[in-house]
């Protein structure tokens, strides 16, 4: 009886293996997609800068919040929220389509990445800022389609965004600012997708599509 039980025992240890293998391979599939909620960084491809705001406003221009890019990893804020886009819904750990219309979040200012017909200040190109009122809301020109091949965002993969009022690729021209937002490079909209236009998820907290009930999630350094 003894051996029949130790035999049952062991058989039902290399099961929960077998299950826990399974589990996590699924849930490493599901984690490769960028999904609604994700918080994350971008990083350009062309210069390896990543997409940032601070509460500094454009001196020229709309003079809204101004948006750069930073060499820094660690700056807090260089997080941006994928939503979705404004009056829409997006299901907290859906993957993100290509071909989908998005809105990212500022998670340090309250505000959206924006673009609308001002010139850049550096280099005379479409202006990028950030915009939204005290509940993060803004307006159409918050809405960016993601460019991507497939069918879904996957993290690995450099992505395109492409602002939906205006036609405008998200991208950086590589000239830098002065004080005092020394260094950090310049975020400007291109009229096609030029050098400097892709960009791919860094560090960042995603949410896995299977998790989305429960409120887990896996995260990378942030």
């Amino acid at each position: 009886m003894y051996s029949s039980h130790r035999t049952t025992v062991s058989f039902l240890v290399a099961l929960f293996s077998i299950a826990g293998t399974i589990n996590f391979i699924e849930a490493a599939r599901n984690n490769r997609h960028v999904t609604c909620g994700t918080v994350l960084k971008l990083v350009n491809t062309d210069y390896k800068v990543r997409l940032h705001s601070h509460d500094v406003k454009y001196g020229t221009g709309s003079g809204q919040q101004s948006v750069t890019a930073t060499e820094l990893q660690e700056d807090v804020n260089s997080h941006w929220a994928v939503k979705a886009a404004t009056g829409k819904h997006c299901e907290r750990g859906e993957p993100v389509k290509c071909g989908d219309t998005i809105r990212l979040h500022h998670l340090a200012t309250n505000k959206n990445l924006h673009s609308h017909h001002f010139q850049s200040p550096l280099s005379g190109n479409q202006e990028i800022s950030a915009y939204g009122d005290e509940h993060g809301e803004g307006d159409t020109g918050d809405h960016w389609l993601v460019v991507c091949s497939g069918d879904s965002w996957v993290r690995t993969n450099p992505v395109r965004l492409q602002h939906i009022d205006t036609d405008m690729y998200l991208g950086v021209s590589g000239r830098t600012f002065a004080r005092p937002i020394n260094g950090q490079m310049e975020v400007i909209g291109l009229p096609n997708p030029y050098p400097g236009t892709e960009w791919i998820a860094a560090e960042g907290l995603f949410i896995h599509p299977t998790e989305k009930d429960s409120g887990a999630h896996v995260h990378t350094e942030l």
